[in-house]
């Protein structure tokens, strides 16, 4: 559920106004003014988001612009204030996007944003350059003013009309993994040229990261959520853990989007059979892919503490196909698919082997591994609970998907931590045994008996005691806790424990839960 949030109109009717203002007659200098002076009544009483303060910054610089048309004023300080905004606005939509360990380019993050690219040159000119000319910023402040009005104002006043946001595709991830995993058989055969390839390596490593930033943005703009609200990230306000819950939900899509691709044949389970050669000595994947992987795998875990959670929760996705997904997910209208489900049983037992990998490198209870923090986490936990609970799929189902891998997995766990046999047994158990039996006659007149003593006229006190509906009107209160109440009891029965009798002329009606006395 979505938090509140604060924001400056007391209605989207007022937004609106100011919207019609700003962009209803370009020469209606007199709206503008009543534009700028709202939006700095706003601004005092608390943060505006970032779109409506770059409004108001290039709304005053256009109006300064125009009031000093044909004057021998020198250029220099539009120009100034001109670059200023134009930059700012730039910077804010650009720095909060900017989600990995890596930077990434400003020019591909605007890119996803649809932001024009010559804008995002304009300001790295008037930042690090010569100051562009008055016309060109004038035409800049003009298709910012546009931008800002399809992609803020009218999204904000009415979401229903918006226009769908077409977000550029993903890159393909499958060539950085290619590429790392040529590099890496290279280094494992000869161990001589790791200091050699080191710097590729890592430069693999830092493109494959700025990869998962570049999904976790997608995402942000695949459901419509620019960050526009940056003045309520740095005054603290109420939405911070509404913000946080969706960066986390965005991240996790991002992970998966990077599992998908890694789980694929070629990935961590090598495309021929002959190289799926397991050892013996422990449930682990191929000691060949183990050590090309096992560098990348670390890295991206130290960088996003949920990713050993995300791999086991894909490769358990594979293994029950028919499992719905138990996360939420965002539509996946924006790069790599969810990896379809596998026939190979020695692909199915890779997968399980490499979950069984990462609970014995990562599953630590009481210790982030990943940065030495004390938490609750204990992955090994969570993924046997995963598994003990997987609706519609037991073990002894000649009719389910062949799960050895899963057996296999589950005895390996079962062997660490006793406690899951009793789990494992019901499950392998056939779901025949847990049909229903038929109703039976006996069965039906013990409902009915049921149901008549529910339905009764008499009301059974919490004391033990039968009171009678047809009794008369006494009012008892109940003397513990100051609570009262009434009910008809004839003179003759006996009250329930807690009860005590009044006398009609110490009370008078009032309203149920109000004991008056007079």
């Amino acid at each position: 559920m979505r938090l509140p949030r604060r924001v400056p109109w007391a209605s989207l009717a007022e937004l609106d106004q100011v919207c019609a203002w700003i962009y209803t007659d370009e020469h209606d200098l007199d709206a503008k003014v009543l534009a700028i002076n709202r939006l700095s009544a706003w601004k005092a009483i608390t943060p505006l988001p970032h779109a409506l303060e770059s409004t108001l910054a290039l709304l005053v610089t256009i109006q300064q612009d125009k009031s000093t048309q044909g004057s021998s004023l020198n250029h220099l300080s539009l120009r100034h204030g001109y670059a200023a905004t134009i930059i700012r606005l730039v910077n804010g939509l650009v720095d909060p996007l900017q989600l990995g360990a890596y930077a990434r380019s400003i020019a591909s993050i605007a890119a996803q944003l649809g932001l024009p690219a010559w804008l995002v040159e304009l300001r790295h000119a008037a930042t690090h350059e010569d100051l562009p000319s008055i016309e060109l910023l004038r035409e800049a402040a003009q298709q910012s003013m546009g931008w800002l009005l399809q992609n803020y104002f009218l999204p904000t006043i009415n979401p229903a009309s918006a226009p769908q946001r077409q977000t550029p595709p993903l890159r393909p991830l499958w060539p950085f993994l290619k590429q790392y995993k040529t590099i890496l058989k290279t280094v494992t055969r000869d161990a001589s040229l790791r200091t050699r390839y080191k710097q590729e390596v890592n430069a693999i490593i830092r493109d494959i990261e700025r990869w998962i930033a570049e999904a976790k943005v997608a995402a942000n703009v695949a459901v419509g959520e620019i960050d526009w609200d940056t003045g309520e990230r740095t005054t603290g306000q109420a939405r911070g853990g509404d913000r946080d819950d969706n960066m986390a939900l965005r991240e996790k899509w991002a992970l998966e989007q990077f599992c998908d691709a890694l789980l694929e044949k070629g990935g961590l389970v090598p495309v021929s059979k002959r190289k799926r050669v397991f050892p013996e000595d422990k449930f682990w994947p191929p000691q060949l892919s183990v050590s090309l992987w096992t560098p990348l795998l670390k890295h991206v875990q130290v960088l996003h503490a949920d990713f050993a959670y995300t791999l086991c929760t894909r490769i358990l996705s594979i293994l029950f196909p028919n499992e719905p997904s138990k996360t939420a997910s965002i539509q996946n209208d924006v790069g790599v698919t969810a990896a379809a489900a596998k026939t190979d049983s020695s692909y199915d037992m890779c997968l399980a082997r490499w979950v069984m990998w990462s609970l014995d490198t990562w599953s630590n209870p009481g210790s982030n591994f990943a940065r030495g923090e004390e938490t609750d986490i204990n992955l090994g936990r969570d993924i046997a609970v995963l598994l003990l609970q997987a609706p519609g799929h037991r073990l002894g189902d000649t009719c389910a998907k062949d799960s050895k891998a899963i057996k296999a997995l589950l005895q390996v766990m079962c062997s660490q931590n006793p406690a899951y046999t009793i789990a494992v047994d019901f499950l392998e158990k056939p779901s025949s045994q847990f049909v229903p039996s038929e109703w039976t006659d006996s069965d039906i007149t013990t409902m009915t008996d049921r149901l008549t003593q529910l339905l009764s006229p008499t009301t059974r006190a919490a004391g033990g005691t039968s009171i009678p509906e047809s009794a008369s009107a006494p009012t008892a209160t109940s003397a513990a806790g100051g609570r009262s109440g009434t009910m008809e009891a004839d003179a003759s029965d006996n009250l329930p424990d807690g009860w005590r009798r009044v006398e009609a002329t110490d009370w008078k009606p009032c309203p149920i839960g109000v004991f008056h006395r007079v």
